[in-house]
């Protein structure tokens, strides 16, 4: 998401070496999600753009200088994070040059970055903007008008745009001297603008300095930092060590396990804890820890995100000159999530520009806590839903000695794949190995209503085809409606959203198997479904298909699946998996080319079935460098 899509860089470097080909090359677009990676994705996309058009010789290009670039880099980070804080929506990006016409003094590059919430005002009070009155879903147009040649805000149904004209205006400069002196007199407005740079004591014109030089590029770099954390323990943990010692002594943040309701009075009311204290002093942090715990700071019941002077602790701090104490309510999404408290000893107050900036801090840190919780909210509904699609243990077969590898992927939720071995009957006993075309809420159902039904119909004694005849009719029926409804609600429970509209959740590639025990060996009954097909291995390290290709179960609502049975011989190892394993990518090869698996399984002569299972498991990990990209499962079967 933090570059150029692939199919637009095609697209733009086409029109930029073929100039009759219809399209401005100096344009590019993307959507950007509505979360906190948002930001950091706008910031590399602009500069990706800005040096491909440079180093494609597009004519408007040349002016583009390093500050210019940075200009833009500011702008499109406070906006898209203005966007995703406050209207919380998926934002539209677009960067473009534009070539100076007839009147025009220069070229321009033009920002424009929509949002879906166009009911939200932009604006601070009337007839200008206002330092105090501001509304905090309008920050970041003071940047926009302090550094754009001229702006404005286009409305369409349901979109709100937000666009800047900056001047390409570099090859005019006389110089890097004058360069500098322009650029640096823009920053300064924009900073001004902003609130971040106002007049200072001299008694803390340290700060003055770091803040003129570094402000949004401290804010650009703590976003990206918090919201690479999906623990909130973390993210206090992280706030505390950004502000301390760079902005304050000594930092405290409390979180509220409780964020329904209203700002609390005190940062440690009911329900709130103390997740971390931070001090300039290791030895100091035990001690503040205790006082702030005991007397935690007192704020007011309508207390918002700004700054609010609360108590110095002095019981902690005592052998320290008097200082200063400031709290932030940590609000996003109109949820109180808790508190940050800051404090700085020598001080009769916080200067305002270390104030308006902690005060943005605060809200990044906000916006980060409340991701770190939807998102664990999201793995603890994936965690049980996970539990409860498979099987608590695998039965037990006579003769039959069995391993099994199963790793789900690591994202978006419940995988699609799924495993069973189970006893159908007197001296019968049945195993699959499924793969659900999709991920999430949506395959947990699938799964959830697939391996229930695999169960009942073998025990049922329905025979080996038949069973997957009469579960491809279940999964083309009207009752998958219902796992349908069902999915969507567990989507929206776990933060996802409601699913998309599709049947493709309902094709499922499945191998099933029916197993009967007899004396000298095995006898095999087995189906593949649009499913990876088994493969045989015999003890002299022959291995060939034990299966024939047929079709996905959910396509076709007359299709009729056929079987084939042969014999397990002492020795003989059934290896079963999913496409997980087949399609393991490394570059443009898969595992699977060229008959890897067979090869792989064919290195497995003399081994059991537990050692199978972890060498092909190894194989597959060891094929690329990379985490796998989809969920693995493997079960091997081998005659005693």
């Amino acid at each position: 998401m933090g570059s150029i899509p692939m199919q637009r860089e095609t697209e733009f470097r086409a029109c930029a070496e073929d100039p009759d080909r219809p399209g401005p090359p100096a344009v590019v677009r993307t959507s950007l999600p509505g979360n906190p990676l948002a930001p950091a994705a706008a910031r590399r996309f602009v500069r990706a753009a800005l040096d491909d058009w440079t180093e494609l010789g597009v004519p408007a290009a040349a002016g583009v200088t390093d500050r210019l670039a940075d200009d833009a880099v500011l702008i499109v980070s406070e906006l898209v994070t203005n966007a995703v804080v406050h209207a919380g929506t998926a934002v539209e990006l677009l960067c473009r040059l534009d070539e100076a016409g007839p009147g025009e003094d220069a070229d321009t590059l033009v920002i424009e970055v929509s949002d879906h919430h166009p009911s939200r005002a932009v604006r601070g009070e009337q007839g200008g903007f206002s330092s105090t009155g501001t509304p905090e879903y309008g920050r970041g147009l003071q940047l926009v008008a302090s550094l754009s040649e001229s702006w404005g805000i286009t409305y369409r149904t349901g979109t709100k745009t937000v666009w800047g004209r900056l001047p390409v205006d570099g090859a005019a400069a006389s110089g890097p001297e004058s360069e500098s002196y322009a650029s640096e007199q823009a920053h300064r407005r924009g900073l001004r603008a902003t609130g971040i740079l106002a007049p200072l004591p001299k008694r803390v014109t340290h700060e003055t300095e770091w803040v003129n030089r570094g402000a949004l590029s401290f804010l650009a770099e703590a976003s990206d930092l918090l919201a690479g954390q999906f623990d909130e323990d973390l993210v206090a943990a992280l706030a505390g060590q950004l502000l301390v010692p760079r902005l304050a002594d000594w930092c405290a943040v409390w979180l509220d396990e409780a964020s329904e309701g209203p700002a609390r009075a005190t940062a440690g009311g009911p329900g709130a804890r103390l997740a971390r204290v931070w001090h300039t002093s290791e030895q100091r942090m035990e001690e503040l820890r205790r006082v702030l715990e005991k007397d935690p700071p007192q704020l007011p019941d309508a207390a918002g995100t700004g700054a609010l002077p609360v108590r110095w602790p002095g019981e902690a701090l005592a052998d320290e000159t008097s200082g200063t104490a400031l709290a932030y309510r940590l609000i996003a999404g109109g949820r109180t999530l808790g508190t940050l408290v800051i404090g700085r000893a020598g001080l009769i107050r916080f200067p305002d520009e270390v104030t308006g900036l902690v005060e943005d801090f605060s809200r990044r840190v906000a916006l980060a806590v409340s991701t770190a919780r939807r998102y664990q909210r999201q793995a603890n509904i994936s965690r049980v839903l996970q539990r409860g699609l498979l099987p608590s243990k695998v039965a037990r077969i006579p003769g039959v000695q069995s391993g099994l590898v199963y790793e789900p992927r690591d994202k978006g939720g419940p995988g699609g794949d799924f495993y069973d071995v189970f006893q159908a009957g007197d001296g019968r006993w049945c195993f699959a190995l499924g793969d659900v075309q999709g991920k999430g809420p949506e395959a947990a159902v699938v799964i959830g209503l697939a391996r229930p039904w695999l169960r009942l119909l073998a025990r049922e004694g329905y025979q080996v085809a038949e069973v997957l005849d009469r579960l491809n009719q279940l999964l083309l029926d009207d009752a998958t409606e219902a796992a349908d409804a069902a999915a969507a609600v567990v989507a929206v429970a776990g933060g996802q959203g409601v699913p998309a509209d599709g049947p493709t959740s309902r094709f499922l590639s499945l191998l099933y198997g029916e197993l009967i025990p007899h004396e000298g060996g095995v006898r095999c009954t087995i189906a593949c479904a649009g499913h990876p097909l088994p493969l045989l291995l015999s003890p002299d390290g022959q291995v060939r298909p034990a299966a024939s290709p047929q079709m996905l179960l959910g396509v076709v609502d007359d299709e009729t699946y056929t079987s084939e049975s042969f014999d397990l011989l002492t020795g003989d190892t059934l290896l079963c998996v999913t496409d997980g394993v087949t399609e393991r990518r490394s570059g443009r090869l898969q595992f699977d080319d060229g008959d890897g698996l067979a090869q792989a399984l064919a290195g497995c002569a003399g081994l059991d079935a537990g050692l199978v299972a972890e060498r092909i498991r190894r194989l597959v990990h060891e094929f690329s460098e990379g985490p796998p990209d989809d969920d693995l499962a493997l079960l091997v079967l081998q005659a005693q």
